[in-house]
């Protein structure tokens, strides 16, 4: 693994929003690692780098909302020749409960705009941290949904989730897919 890209929307508006889950997750990363992001404004992004487990590895915010997330992943991936295989693209899932989170390898864009985005530069075979934020029942209520801030509980649940894929962030820099997926699919 050598970038994972958090999805979200930025600006101080939607910075507790349930669409800003893949922010949440590479923003604890780097505070696990005492690291900061700085603005690079080519690509359109905040971009942290730590040493992990003695390789670098990038955490990028891209700042173009989420729609456009491919105008900062794929210029990114492409100026630094990072193969597909070696990005991981976290992000919030509607079809997962809050508190649940899935690690895939590949796979469609499932209605989630910001891979309808960044499939087209890069291909589907990046693997994907999909952190559950629970859906609000009805197709009508999507977009007000992902917008808002969870209840206390579902906030709860998905810090939770956080830092569990946190915690299990080693096996997947060491390339040890089978044993993250296995902790982090276990509730």
């Amino acid at each position: 693994m050598q970038v994972i890209f958090g999805l979200g929307n930025p600006g101080e508006k939607y910075q507790h929003t349930r669409h800003n889950a893949g922010f949440w997750y590479v923003d604890a990363l780097a505070s696990c690692h005492n690291v900061l992001f700085k603005t690079e404004k080519k690509f359109k992004a905040e971009v942290a780098t730590v040493n992990y487990m003695g390789q670098k590895l990038w955490l990028v915010k891209p700042q173009t909302f989420m729609n456009c997330s491919g105008q900062s992943v794929i210029p990114f991936v492409n100026f630094y020749r990072i193969p597909v295989d070696e990005i991981l693209v976290a992000y919030d899932e509607l079809d997962i409960p809050a508190g649940t989170a899935k690690l895939k390898r590949g796979g469609g864009h499932g209605g989630h705009n910001g891979l309808r985005d960044i499939i087209p530069g890069l291909g589907a075979g990046f693997k994907r941290l999909r952190i559950g934020i629970g859906h609000p029942g009805d197709k009508s209520k999507v977009t007000p949904w992902v917008l808002s801030r969870p209840s206390l509980n579902d906030s709860i649940e998905i810090e939770r989730c956080i830092e569990k894929c946190v915690n299990e962030t080693d096996n997947l820099i060491k390339g040890d897919w089978d044993r993250a997926m296995k902790n982090i699919h276990t509730v």
